[in-house]
């Protein structure tokens, strides 16, 4: 159980440290990397590189194994179909990226900062996952029912 916990937890520290080593918690950098036909900063794609550079190793090899070190199978996608809800998601996900240049990991980075404009950002970030939780349950004919 502890292991369960404490395994996540470490590889959110290194992620998270990561990001704030390699200045991806600053929107600037990431904007821009977005900024190609002004000031183009290439950082972020250092990092996208140093990241495939371990990642497709990584994938490699935890295939290689057949079993995750800590778990008693993978989760893999089971269907390989395009569907409209996750396509929209990846549109607003981009869109507002590209505005402010903070996605999920760095922002949640970022907070350890103590500025207002991570928390903010997660604040909105919140409420928009409850509320298309709030709408997904409506949709499915469950009224006033909020999934976990």
């Amino acid at each position: 159980m502890l292991r369960q916990l404490l395994v996540p937890l470490l590889c959110g520290l290194v992620f998270g440290t990561g990001l704030a080593l390699s200045g991806m918690t600053d929107t600037r950098v990431v904007l821009g990397f977005l900024d190609i036909a002004g000031d183009w900063n290439p950082a972020l794609l250092m990092v996208m590189v140093g990241a495939l550079a371990v990642t497709i190793p990584g994938f490699w090899l935890a295939q290689q194994r057949g079993t995750p070190l800590f778990s008693p199978q993978f989760f893999l996608p089971a269907s390989r179909t395009i569907e409209a809800k996750p396509l929209i998601g990846s549109v607003i996900f981009g869109v507002g990226w590209g505005l402010y240049g903070y996605c999920p990991g760095p922002a949640l980075a970022a907070l350890a900062g103590f500025n207002w404009q991570p928390l903010l950002f997660v604040v909105a970030m919140a409420v928009g996952v409850y509320l298309e939780k709030a709408f997904s349950a409506r949709s499915q004919g469950r009224p006033g029912s909020i999934p976990p």
